[in-house]
């Protein structure tokens, strides 16, 4: 039967978070954030653990993501914005730039950076994942984050446990005889 690594998306004490969040569409980001900062809270994350940082739109998100998650002084970051459809093609350009800069502030960094941008057609739809009937997406994206960083600890205990199993197999490090 394969290995599972099952995860708790509990945060540890010292955990840090940031929450870069776009100041456009405040009526839908606020709720999104607000979703956000509650999620970390009932997770474990004390209020002074988490840091709160407005950006002007959506497409600066990537950027203030990727100098967070590359100071060592959060643990994760969660990413929120609106970017919604208006009568040119001028959201699919940001919506794709805004999606491969979280992506890559993750990779590059080795530190969870979750996507939390509402990508919609209309107000309505954006509504509707900002605490409508479709949930709030600020909370997804901060259990996202919370869980991400819990499979990566995961991972980095199971290396560390094999790691050990292998140094007290008997064999001498060295070559030689005992």
């Amino acid at each position: 039967m394969p290995q599972r690594l099952d995860v708790s998306p509990h945060a540890l004490p010292d955990d840090r978070f940031a929450v870069v969040v776009s100041k456009y569409n405040s009526d839908i980001t606020d709720r999104l954030c607000e979703a956000a900062l509650k999620t970390l809270v009932q997770h474990g994350v004390a209020d002074q653990k988490i840091v709160v940082v407005p950006v002007p739109g959506s497409f600066e998100i990537p950027l203030v993501a990727n100098r967070l998650a590359q100071s060592g002084n959060v643990d994760a970051v969660v990413c929120l914005g609106a970017v919604i459809q208006g009568e040119t093609t001028h959201h699919e350009y940001i919506n794709h730039q805004v999606a491969l800069g979280i992506s890559n502030a993750a990779v590059q960094n080795g530190v969870p950076v979750a996507f939390g941008v509402l990508t919609c057609q209309n107000l309505e739809l954006a509504l509707d994942r900002a605490g409508g009937r479709m949930g709030n997406k600020g909370h997804e994206a901060a259990l996202a984050a919370l869980e991400s960083l819990a499979t990566l600890r995961a991972i980095d205990a199971a290396e560390t446990n094999t790691e050990t199993a292998e140094d007290t197999s008997g064999e001498n490090p060295e070559g030689g005889e005992d």
